[in-house]
């Protein structure tokens, strides 16, 4: 298996206009740059959707990581008639997946479960007034009371903004699952922020992301 540590630049002017596709099949040849290119191009949009799913850049880039050595281990079994983004955001939601479960499984056990918020502002302001990296940080904050597998679709959905079609895949799941998913995801963390967060009722700043045609 290869480093994950990317070639130097000089190695990889070859495969950058290659497409992902082409990169496949040269990774199902062995070809380490290749892998180069791939983690490249992905880490970036893969360490957003899991530090958005984790809330911890660290843990996040673990699981980019992880990722990676998984595509490399499982090069052989990619079907040119897949997605390479969807197959790679699949083995990484999957990972993430993994990791919630067994963070919140640790935090039963020491009797951590529940949310940790923050005191926020008491200033009463108006939901016009909200920038998105504010939205995001409460939504951090109440994330706790979605499932995993719900909050893996809200992330890639209503925030990364794939359509339901890429989720489904990624997430191994019918598109009326996600469909599901979505809308129990945003009723609990609307539940949650009126218990939390009152100041910013009525409505929702979970509104204002982006709503499943």
């Amino acid at each position: 298996m290869p480093s994950l540590v990317r070639t130097s630049p000089d190695k990889r002017p070859s495969w950058l206009e290659v497409s992902d596709r082409h990169l496949m099949k040269a990774l199902q040849q062995d070809e380490e740059g290749a892998l180069d290119e791939l983690i490249a191009r992905k880490s970036p949009g893969l360490m957003s959707v899991a530090g958005r799913m984790l809330g911890d850049a660290e843990e996040a880039r673990d699981i980019v990581q992880i990722t990676f050595v998984r595509v490399w281990e499982h090069r052989h079994e990619f079907r040119d008639r897949w997605s390479p983004n969807t197959w790679i955001y699949r083995i990484a939601t999957n990972l993430t997946i993994d990791h919630l479960r067994a963070r919140q499984r640790r935090e039963r056990a020491l009797g951590l479960a529940g949310l940790s918020l923050r005191a926020v502002d008491s200033e009463r302001r108006s939901l016009a007034e909200l920038e998105q990296r504010e939205v995001e940080e409460i939504f951090l904050k109440l994330v706790g009371c979605l499932s995993s597998r719900q909050r893996v679709v809200f992330v890639l959905r209503a925030i990364e903004g794939f359509d339901t079609k890429e989720v489904a895949a990624m997430v191994g799941c019918r598109a009326s699952t996600v469909r599901n998913h979505l809308f129990v995801a945003r009723r609990k963390l609307k539940r949650e922020l009126e218990a939390c967060f009152p100041e910013y009722s009525p409505g929702s700043p979970i509104d204002s992301m982006r709503e499943d045609p």
